[in-house]
């Protein structure tokens, strides 16, 4: 059985300690492969490898560090097949959704950001003839990224492809719960010739590895993406050392519904941002309000729609719904069903364990969900469930559902569907989201900053003119005479 290792300095190496943790097939609920339970002593061997690394990283020529995330980006694309195979074994969900969205994502990171750093410029300003100013950015040093299990490969990739871009160089730890991919892009990076010390990757738990990256005083920045709890243990360390800091957090998404919608492709499109992969994607929407006048047409045809979709194998062509991330989650996500009937909620559909049978009978599987009947502030309205498990209600007025949108201490993204125009940049305006769709759902471009507000995060992702992976500006004037 497969014992996946560390990349540390160039090199795939073993641990010293030979202790390693279970990697679970969420689809089978068994054992098939081993990750490193690294501690601190092979965090400081990658930062240390890092730190060598980083002042030849950082003057190496934009067109030749952009050369090598071009080529990684070729990589992933060649192997995308054995990836989204490694991707939907690890985490459970529907190969084809890793083949069409995560895959292709994280070798598009590679390329964004491996020409975006060619025509990223800094800004001059003439003070006539008196003197000239100008913004100088420069790599802020070893950057720290650490990535969730939901899209394994995918936000890994959105960490580590900028930074290098900036000329930084990296310590990242992937998920314990979906190390997989983050090992075969170790592969892949030595394949591509990418220098000794510039990424390093380090497995384990984030108890020993995380608090060891976040804790060290060689790494000025930090870029993490997972629970709000875990986020705001990371900012208590790393706060008092005055890191540099990039937090996307939980969300409880609301998705806005007016009766003035394309209602078709509101439909198809509110079934695949409750349910895709399992909910378990932070921009899910989860908290579905419905204008009052559709609202029994709308539940009719939801509910229909969401009990067409097949809970089955990852790798089955035919499931739309695999296996939650491992046991503890999936008995998480049902206990807060539990919790919605207590608190009055009818469960329309779902709210239960599924058993596909034969080889996947122990696995992880939930039938998709939909309840009713629940006030806006009840708390399965308010916290994160990250799970097939949805909420709808019917609401009278803007006023009424924008107060409902806005309850949660949560404000990472929202979807709104209407076809008045006004409308539509009136709620874009008044929700409280890092993000608002406007019909549509998961629509990225990565010129622009991603992140949330409240407990959904602080500082952004993407671009490069929002949180990035630069020194903050440092302003030169030079006086003329």
């Amino acid at each position: 059985m497969l014992h996946i290792k560390n990349y540390i300095n160039g090199e795939l190496v073993e641990l010293a300690s030979k202790k390693y943790i279970d990697n679970i097939d969420p689809s089978r609920g068994k054992v098939y492969s081993y990750i490193p339970d690294s501690d601190e002593k092979d965090v400081e061997l990658a930062i240390t490898a890092a730190k060598v690394a980083f002042p030849a990283w950082s003057v190496t020529p934009k067109d030749v560090r952009s050369k090598y995330l071009l080529k990684i980006a070729a990589l992933i694309e060649r192997d995308l097949n054995k990836l989204a195979l490694a991707e939907s074994i690890d985490n459970g969900k529907p190969l084809k959704l890793a083949k069409t969205v995560d895959i292709p994502r994280a070798a598009a990171n590679f390329h964004f950001y491996g020409t975006g750093i060619l025509h990223y410029a800094a800004h001059t300003h003439s003070m006539e003839d008196t003197a000239i100013n100008y913004t100088l950015r420069q790599p802020v040093g070893v950057a720290g990224c650490i990535s969730p299990w939901n899209l394994p490969l995918y936000l890994f990739t959105w960490k580590i492809a900028p930074a290098l871009a900036a000329g930084c160089t990296v310590v990242a730890k992937p998920s314990e719960v979906t190390p997989m991919t983050a090992y075969l892009l170790s592969e892949l990076c030595i394949e591509a010739g990418l220098p000794r010390g510039v990424l390093n990757i380090v497995h384990g738990l984030g108890g020993k590895v995380g608090n060891a990256i976040v804790a060290h005083k060689e790494v000025p920045l930090i870029s993490f993406t997972g629970g709000t709890k875990t986020g705001a243990h990371i900012a208590s360390i790393a706060a008092p050392m005055f890191k540099k800091l990039s937090l996307e957090l939980g969300g409880k998404n609301p998705n806005v519904i007016f009766a003035d919608c394309d209602y078709d492709n509101m439909l198809h499109t509110t079934i695949h941002s409750s349910f895709q992969n399992q909910g378990q994607i932070c921009l899910c929407g989860s908290r579905v309000f419905v204008e009052k006048s559709i609202y029994d047409k709308f539940k009719k045809d939801f509910v229909e729609q969401a009990k067409k979709l097949m809970v089955g194998a990852p790798l089955d062509d035919k499931t739309k719904v695999g296996a939650v991330v491992s046991k503890p989650h999936m008995e998480k996500v049902l206990n807060y069903v539990e919790l919605a009937k207590q608190e009055g909620g009818t469960v329309l559909c779902g709210g239960k364990q599924a058993n596909i049978g034969g080889e996947f009978s122990e696995g992880y599987y939930i039938e998709p969900t939909i309840i009713e009947g629940l006030s806006y502030n009840r708390r399965t309205n308010q916290e994160e469930i990250f799970g097939p498990v949805v909420t709808i209600m019917p609401f009278d007025t803007e006023e009424e559902v924008l107060m409902w949108a806005n309850s949660t201490v949560y404000g990472l993204a929202s979807t709104v569907w209407t076809q008045d125009l006004t409308k539509a940049h009136r709620m874009a305006q008044n929700i409280h989201a890092g993000i608002v769709w406007i019909n549509c759902w998961l629509l990225r471009d990565l010129r622009t900053p991603f992140g949330g507000v409240k407990s959904s995060g602080v500082g952004r992702e993407g671009g490069f003119e929002a949180f990035d992976f630069f020194t903050e500006p440092k302003n030169v004037c030079i006086k003329l005479k």
